[in-house]
């Protein structure tokens, strides 16, 4: 028998999780981070947050503020903030959890793999050496070392240190 713990997901199991009105990627609010939405950082152009089902410790999503679903719907100025942004995630991805590698993905369309097809997003998914190894695989398995909410307080303070969008 496999054990994987997975605390946070306690107030669903319970049904007392509320229910996600309107799009993931638009918390409510004005606020420049939420702790109960996940939200790392919000500025003009861009939001950042922990992906609730990660495929790794510090699983990233990016996505521009506006709600398009395509790179050819952005104008300049948010692809601009958007690969700024990847630099600046990376960079403390890097800083607090040292991975040995980062993947950074984009899925356009239902398709391409996109669960959120109507809201272009990134994936940024630290990755270590051996990280998953024979668990995925064999037993379709991913472990995730640390609790979601340690990992947004270890990261936060540094998306709120980052400059505000070009």
């Amino acid at each position: 028998m496999n054990t994987l713990w997975t605390p946070w997901r306690m107030e669903h199991v319970l049904g007392r999780a509320p229910r996600v009105e309107g799009c993931l990627f638009e918390p409510p609010g004005a606020t420049p981070f939420d702790r109960d939405h996940l939200l790392l950082f919000r500025d003009e152009l861009c939001v950042v947050l922990l992906n609730r089902f990660p495929y790794a410790n510090g699983h990233l999503l990016l996505a521009p503020r506006r709600h398009v679903a395509d790179p050819e719907q952005l104008t300049d100025r948010e692809n601009l903030a958007l690969m700024r942004m990847v630099g600046g995630c990376c960079a403390i991805l890097r800083r607090h959890l040292r991975p040995h590698g980062i993947n950074v993905g984009l899925n356009l369309g239902a398709a391409a793999g996109a669960g959120i097809a109507d809201h272009l997003h990134f994936h940024l998914v630290p990755r270590w050496q051996g990280d998953h190894n024979f668990l995925t695989v064999c037993a379709d398995i991913r472990t995730i070392p640390e609790h979601i909410d340690r990992t947004f307080d270890r990261l936060q303070p540094d998306f709120q240190s980052l400059s505000p969008a070009p």
